[in-house]
């Protein structure tokens, strides 16, 4: 039945006699189970999975799951993931859900190509792949934010560059500042000379 049904059964035997009874057929609902909401995590970073609306779970497929077992589990998929938990209620009723962890890949960030300068100098760093930039150390730096800095380290520095795209993942490169020391020029002692004389 789909609803709790009493049913009424008569029987007669052979002689004609009559007798009958009653058996009433209880329907529990199934668990309302939920694998809480979908979400979106960055390569490489973890998630805790909530399930409710039953006592026991099973979750699948496996892949990527602290456990298999359980209410809470910790996702960390490698490639977007749909998992199925099934629930089973305490009248050993059962019903299924399903919840998505997608996969956002982490930004190519990169700082441009390394670079020497001569001492003294400056040069402009500049930072791509993703949306927002920090920058450390910030010795030799006009800013420790932004996509474009200037740099004038007085030593060979190398700068790493952290980067956040627009969901929130992060990447890093590195660029290095080479300095280049300058050239000791000497044009030789001061020298005196005659009237209508040279020298070198």
């Amino acid at each position: 039945p789909t609803s709790t049904t009493t049913y009424t059964v008569t029987g007669t035997d052979a002689n004609g006699c009559v007798s009958g009874t009653m058996v009433t057929v209880t329907v529990n609902a199934l668990p309302t189970v939920s694998g809480g909401s979908n979400v979106a995590i960055c390569t490489g970073s973890s998630t805790p999975l909530t399930a409710t609306g039953a006592i026991t779970y099973t979750w699948i497929p496996g892949t990527g799951l602290s456990a298999t077992t359980g209410s809470t589990v910790t996702a960390n998929p490698t490639s977007t993931t749909t998992y199925t938990v099934t629930g089973t209620d305490a009248n050993g009723c059962v019903n299924n859900a399903t919840v998505t962890v997608s996969i956002n890949a982490l930004p190519t960030v990169s700082g441009g190509s390394s670079i020497a300068i001569c001492a003294g100098s400056a040069t402009t760093l500049t930072a791509t792949g993703a949306s927002t930039y920090t920058w450390m150390p910030g010795t030799g730096l006009s800013a420790t934010t932004g996509s474009s800095v200037a740099a004038n380290p007085t030593a060979t520095t190398i700068y790493t560059i952290t980067g956040t795209d627009a969901n929130g993942c992060v990447n890093n490169a590195t660029v290095t500042v080479t300095l280049n020391s300058l050239p000791t020029i000497s044009a030789g002692s001061s020298v005196a000379i005659c009237a209508g004389s040279s020298t070198t």
